[in-house]
C-alpha cells in the first residue's frame, strides 16, 4: 500500500528529528508477507453453498511486492508496483463478513500470479513556504512537502491507499488482519477482485486539516477482476474530511469523516424478494441485476495516542443496505475499536501488541434474502437465524531483525455469516513480514 501507516518506530524518529532525510530522486522498496492460518472444527448443524465450513481447515497466503518510485519533476512522482500473490483460502473465501486474512485476495490460488498492483502519478502544488519532512517508504520519496498544499493522485491503486487511513489499524501485513478491522466493514469501496482499481483523487491539506475526494472505477460484475471503464456512468465516489489535533503530553489524535456513493448495475434486495414472491422461488440477485442503482454510506474513523506507548482507534459506518455488496464485504453497519501497545513498556520497543473488537450488521432485506435460502456473493447457509457477527482479534508482532517481524494472531468470531445457529469459530495465524 501507499505508506500512510504510522508506526511506533516512526513516532520515535519524528520526536527526535531522525526521520528528516535528503530528498530522493528515486527509491526501490521490497516487501514479502506470508500468513499461515488454521481453523479448528466448530459447531455447524447445517451448511449451505456459501458457508464457512465447520470442519477443521488450514490456509495460507503469500504476497511479494516491488515498489519503485521516481521523481519526474520537483513536485511530481511516478510509482509502479509489480506484485506476486498466491494462496488457499479458508472455505473458498465465503461464509463471513469479517474474513480473517486481509492479504487473501478473491482471486488467490495455489499457483503464483504476477500482476501490476499500482501504477500512478502524484503531483503536489505547494500553497505556502512552510514545509514538513517526508520519510522514505514504499510509494513515498523522502524530501519535503508544503504544509499547505493540493495533491492530485491519478492512476492504478487501491482506494484504501488514500482513504480511511488509521495509524494503528490499516495494514494487514503488519497490524490487525481481519477485513472489518483493517477498514470500515461497511465501506463498499470500488475495487477489482484483488482490491485495486483505476481513478483519481484530489486532496487539500492545511496544517491540521485535510479534505480529499476521489472517483474510481467499479468492477463490471460484483467482486470480479474486470473493471468498468465507463467511469462517468458507473463509479465509486468518496469524500473525506480529516482533522488532526494534539491533547498534549504526547497524545496526538485524528478524526476522519468519510462518505461514499457508488453507482453501478447492482441488484436491489427488495427487487429480488419481490420477484421471488411473484414466482414462488428462492430469491436471486442475478435475476434483478439489470438497472443502475446507487449505494451510499457514511462513517467516522478516530485514532488517539494515549501516551508514548499506547494508542486507541475506533471506526463506525452506516451504509443504506438496499443494494448488494459490489466490491468489498457483506456488512451494512460496522463498528470496531481497539488498542495498540508498543513493546517499550516491557523492554521490546520494536514490538507491537494489539487487541480489537468488531461488530457487523445486515439490513432487514439483506437478512431476508439469506433467511429464505438465497445466496449473496459471500454468504448463504441455506437458512438464517440472524445475529450480528462479532469478532475479537489479538496479535503480537515480534521484531526478529531490522526489517523482519514475526506475528502470532488469534481471532474468534461469534455468529459467523450472521448465523446464531453456527459457531463460534476460532482462528490462529502465524505471519512473517519482511520489508526493505
Amino acid at each position: 500500500m501507499i505508506k500512510r501507516v504510522w508506526t511506533w518506530a516512526a513516532a520515535a524518529a519524528a520526536a527526535t528529528g531522525a526521520h528528516a532525510q535528503q530528498a530522493e530522486d528515486w527509491n526501490l522498496k521490497l516487501q514479502a508477507t506470508y500468513i499461515w492460518q488454521g481453523k479448528p472444527e466448530f459447531s455447524s448443524p447445517y451448511e449451505g453453498p456459501h458457508s464457512l465450513r465447520g470442519e477443521r481447515e488450514k490456509s495460507y497466503s503469500l504476497t511479494a511486492t516491488v515498489a519503485l518510485g521516481v521523481r519526474l519533476a520537483p513536485n511530481t512522482e511516478l510509482y509502479v508496483n509489480p506484485e506476486v500473490a498466491q494462496g488457499v483460502a479458508l472455505s473458498g473465501l465465503v461464509g463471513l463478513a469479517g474474513f480473517t486474512n486481509g492479504e487473501m485476495a478473491r482471486t488467490s490460488g495455489a499457483n503464483p500470479t504476477l500482476y501490476r498492483a499500482r501504477l500512478f502519478v502524484r503531483h503536489t502544488v505547494p500553497l505556502g513556504e512552510d514545509a514538513e519532512p517526508v520519510e522514505s517508504a514504499m510509494n513515498q520519496l523522502a524530501g519535503q512537502q508544503a504544509v499547505r498544499r493540493v495533491t492530485v493522485t491519478v492512476g492504478n491503486l487501491s482506494v484504501l491507499d488514500l482513504f480511511d487511513a488509521n495509524r494503528f489499524n490499516h495494514d494487514p501485513r503488519t497490524q490487525f488482519m481481519n477485513w472489518t478491522l483493517m477498514a470500515h466493514g461497511a465501506y463498499d469501496f470500488a475495487a477489482d477482485a484483488r482490491g485495486y482499481t483505476w481513478g483519481g483523487a484530489i486532496e487539500y491539506a492545511d496544517h491540521d486539516w485535510a479534505l480529499r475526494a476521489g472517483r474510481f472505477m467499479q468492477p463490471e460484475q460484483p467482486n470480479q477482476l474486470a473493471l468498468d471503464s465507463r467511469i462517468l456512468h458507473h463509479y465509486g465516489d468518496q469524500v473525506e474530511l480529516e482533522r488532526s489535533y494534539d491533547l498534549g503530553q504526547e497524545r496526538p489524535g485524528v478524526v476522519r469523516l468519510l462518505a461514499y456513493h457508488n453507482r453501478a448495475a447492482m441488484a436491489r434486495y427488495d427487487d429480488a424478494l419481490a420477484l421471488a414472491d411473484a414466482t414462488q422461488s428462492v430469491p436471486s440477485l442475478g435475476a434483478v441485476r439489470h438497472t443502475e442503482q446507487s449505494k451510499v454510506g457514511a462513517g467516522l474513523n478516530v485514532e488517539q495516542a494515549l501516551g508514548k506507548q499506547l494508542g486507541a482507534f475506533a471506526r463506525a459506518m452506516w451504509a443504506d443496505g438496499r443494494t448488494e455488496t459490489y466490491a468489498f464485504t457483506e456488512a451494512d453497519r460496522s463498528l470496531s475499536f481497539g488498542l495498540s501497545a508498543n513493546g517499550g513498556g516491557w523492554g521490546r520497543g520494536s514490538d507491537t501488541l494489539g487487541v480489537a473488537l468488531a461488530g457487523n450488521h445486515l439490513s432487514t432485506s439483506h437478512r431476508e434474502i439469506l433467511a429464505r435460502g438465497g445466496l449473496t456473493f459471500f454468504l448463504g447457509d441455506g437458512r438464517l437465524n440472524y445475529a450480528p457477527e462479532r469478532i475479537v482479534e489479538a496479535y503480537y508482532s515480534l521484531r526478529v531483525i531490522d526489517g523482519v517481524a514475526l506475528s502470532l494472531d488469534l481471532q474468534r468470531i461469534w455468529n459467523p455469516g450472521y448465523n446464531a445457529d453456527r459457531g463460534p469459530a476460532s482462528f490462529i495465524a502465524l505471519r512473517a513480514h519482511a520489508e526493505y
